[in-house]
């Protein structure tokens, strides 16, 4: 097999959850683009409705509505996908709840002091809690079958805390917006699951990884803009499409002796 080959898809299937949103639609298309066929889960109608419209032209994406915490609702959703589409051999945990810095509700405190309990639960839920439950049973699916990739999503906020001077007086949002503590957490809890998978099915076959990328440079303010490229050595955030050859090397045989790493890509902030 050729190096090149190695980056192959081919004949696979590939789950992105939370796969409707910016990033998740381009973590499903990078998977698309190696020759696998991808299965996008997402609960937002709206968002399913607009990743339906940017894969609309292309075949081998499928759109599955799922409540990834909801453990019965999850369990029957793997079972429709074995019986209509196959058995998955990839799962990218990419699902979360994250609070942008111009689009925030000026309504919603974000600062900790005031930071309400059901929110919490609410965005662990759906960060941690459902990262951790596709992981079971999909993993467990994949162990069964003697294979898999599991590629967990992180952030450079999973290694370093956010710089909340970066929001201050920033486009609409409120002068104390700060990045809220679930984000950080779960990011964080998302770099703890990746190192328990990496070992716990490595036996059967099992690899987990974890990606953590920075921020995606998506019409934010100048404002942000010019106070966050201060803290990336390249002075800019990330194109959208920067990820894509990463995650096809994390989900393929190019990275077969890749296991509980975490891969950074960021600009080089967290090295400052």
């Amino acid at each position: 097999m050729s190096v090149l080959e190695k980056f192959s898809l081919k004949d696979q299937i590939g789950v992105v959850t939370g796969g409707a949103g910016l990033l998740g639609r381009y973590h499903a298309k990078a998977l698309l683009d190696a020759g696998c066929k991808v299965v996008i889960v997402d609960i937002d109608d709206d968002k399913i409705t607009e990743s339906s419209k940017f894969f609309h032209d292309k075949k081998g994406v499928f759109h599955k509505k799922v409540d990834i915490t909801n453990e019965s609702e999850l369990i029957a959703s793997i079972g429709n996908i074995q019986s209509e589409i196959g058995v998955p051999s990839i799962l990218i945990n990419n699902a979360a709840i994250d609070a942008k810095v111009d689009s925030s509700n000026k309504s919603v405190n974000n600062k900790l002091e005031a930071f309400d309990l059901e929110r919490w639960n609410k965005e662990i839920d759906v960060g941690l809690t459902g990262a951790f439950l596709c992981s079971k049973h999909f993993g467990t699916l994949m162990a069964k079958n003697k294979r898999g990739v599991i590629l967990n999503i992180s952030s450079d906020l999973g290694l370093i805390a956010p710089n909340q001077n970066i929001y201050k007086n920033v486009g609409n949002a409120k002068s104390d917006f700060v990045k809220p503590v679930t984000y950080s957490v779960i990011k964080h809890g998302i770099i703890g699951l990746t190192k328990y998978l990496s070992t716990y099915w490595i036996e059967e076959g099992v690899r987990c990884n974890a990606l953590a990328p920075g921020g995606i440079a998506n019409n934010q303010s100048d404002e942000f803009i010019k106070n966050i490229k201060e803290l990336i050595p390249m002075k800019r955030m990330a194109e959208v499409d920067e990820y894509q050859a990463a995650v096809i090397f994390l989900c393929s045989n190019a990275s077969s002796y890749m296991n509980g790493s975490i891969l950074t890509i960021d600009g080089g902030r967290t090295t400052w």
